[in-house]
């Protein structure tokens, strides 16, 4: 038996420290779950997605006003050449 006393409140467990809890992410169609409780839920982007579908998965993400919280992970700024 796990002792008491180290849990979190059940009101907050699962909650990031932003107010959102994380879904995890893996390609842009998923999103479309997260339209209608993108005041509570926000998307994370999974670990083993390319740069091209990160690309993809925040503007759709921008479209749909739902949070990314790694949004900027993996991705490089555009240089001009």
């Amino acid at each position: 038996m796990p002792s008491t006393g180290y849990g979190s409140d059940k009101k907050t467990r699962n909650y990031h420290p932003n107010g959102f809890k994380s879904v995890v992410v893996n390609n842009p169609s998923e999103l479309e779950m997260l339209m209608m409780h993108n005041r509570t839920y926000a998307a994370t982007i999974g670990h083993a997605v390319s740069s091209r579908v990160r690309r993809a998965i925040v503007e759709r993400a921008e479209q749909l006003a739902i949070r990314v919280t790694n949004g900027a992970a993996k991705l490089r700024a555009e240089e001009d050449a």
